[in-house]
């Protein structure tokens, strides 16, 4: 294939890890499952030695995702938490990290843990209210996490003013890609050092893989990054890599069908009754409505919603939809639902949780590929049972 900067990411996905097996000329690019290789003498590595260090099926991964995140190289790590974890080796032992108060309940947890050990200073703060912002750059941070749409309440950070900022400070920043996906927003675009992605998600969608990734906007950062995933055994398995790549070559055509679903959800939704809110960035009403247009090239498959209902009722509606999975994850070709205080948010304290506005009635969708109406009819059915 020639030069990948000359093709749309369509092209660069379909033709991913094709035709480049130079033994059999398999149009599909083996799996090497194996976890070492041979020296070619005493004191003589090969390209690869140890599967843990690199792997090539791991690697067609890895530049099939750099390519469309426009990166200068991606690691692929065993899950999006450690490839969180992995950006935080780019600062130094008590430094000050920036997060969203109202990011993914896991990675809430784990900031938590490592200020509390004393690895590091972390301040939780509205990425979207300038005058937090202002009071937080103030105090020199050595990074900035963003996420943005935020889980699962989808307010919209703006990457380029955090970028912007981080930079006059001397901060890295560390962008979740995970609920747009390199489809609809590229952070390195926008400024940002470092890209995670939950690969579990929208790049592999199809719900049998656990993986992450973090892409690199130099190469001076993707050396550092490879170090450490190396150095910490972060790295994600061959099989999971190969059937990563199988999921990622689709993904442009699911995540805008998907999108186009989630639309005509959304807009039932917000006509409904006993709809008391719709947090989705594509909403003309919504706060981040406007800077969404100007950053994403979508709005996405991901929304939440609030039930006029207390807890009994969200189990009475839950109760009712059996086209949505109650389980913990996005991005699959199924369509899934959430409770966020009892599930994806449950490690927040209650006053985390209710200061980053996630309350007992919100409830998180991730739309698939089944039939709108079948699913606006689903819902409509879980609403009446309220």
């Amino acid at each position: 294939m020639s030069d990948k900067n000359n093709y749309k990411k369509e092209t660069i996905l379909a033709r991913a890890a094709i035709e480049d097996d130079i033994q059999y000329g398999a149009v599909i690019a083996p799996i090497h499952v194996t976890s070492t290789f041979t020296f070619d003498g005493v004191g003589n590595s090969r390209h690869y030695n140890y599967t843990r260090s690199g792997n090539p099926t791991r690697d067609k991964l890895g530049d099939a995702i750099s390519s469309i995140e426009n990166g200068a190289g991606c690691i692929v790590t065993s899950s999006g938490m450690s490839a969180i974890l992995l950006s935080f080796h780019l600062i130094k032992q008590g430094d000050l990290i920036i997060a969203p108060h109202d990011c993914y309940g896991a990675t809430f947890r784990l900031l938590n843990s490592y200020n509390d050990n004393g690895f590091f200073k972390v301040e939780f703060v509205n990425q979207t209210d300038e005058k937090a912002l202002d009071e937080a750059f103030a105090k020199k941070p050595a990074l900035i996490l963003i996420e943005t749409p935020s889980n699962p309440l989808l307010r919209v950070t703006d990457i380029k003013d955090i970028c912007r900022r981080a930079k006059e400070v001397g901060a890295l920043t560390v962008a979740d890609n995970t609920f747009l996906s390199p489809v609809l927003q590229n952070p390195i675009d926008l400024g940002a050092d470092v890209v995670v992605h939950s690969t579990t998600k929208y790049i592999n969608g199809h719900s049998d893989v656990i993986g992450g990734c973090a892409i690199a906007s130099t190469p001076e950062l993707y050396e550092k990054l490879e170090w450490w995933g190396n150095n910490l055994g972060l790295t994600g398995a061959p099989l999971d890599s190969y059937l990563t790549l199988r999921g990622l070559r689709t993904i442009e055509l699911r995540v805008k069908h998907q999108e186009e679903t989630a639309q005509k959800i959304v807009e039932f939704l917000d006509n409904h009754p006993k709809v008391k809110k719709v947090n989705y960035p594509g909403l003309k009403s919504h706060k981040g409505h406007e800077l969404a247009k100007a950053q994403q090239s979508g709005f996405g498959a991901m929304l939440s919603f609030e039930i006029d209902t207390d807890l009994d009722g969200i189990s009475k509606f839950i109760e009712k939809i059996n086209l949505f999975s109650l389980a913990n994850s996005l991005g699959a070709t199924e369509s899934l639902i959430a409770h966020p205080a009892t599930m994806t948010h449950s490690m927040m304290t209650d006053e985390a949780r209710k200061n980053a506005g996630i309350s007992d009635s919100l409830i998180r969708l991730s739309i698939g590929l089944e039939h709108s109406q079948d699913l606006i009819n689903n819902l409509d059915e879980g609403l009446e049972n309220v």
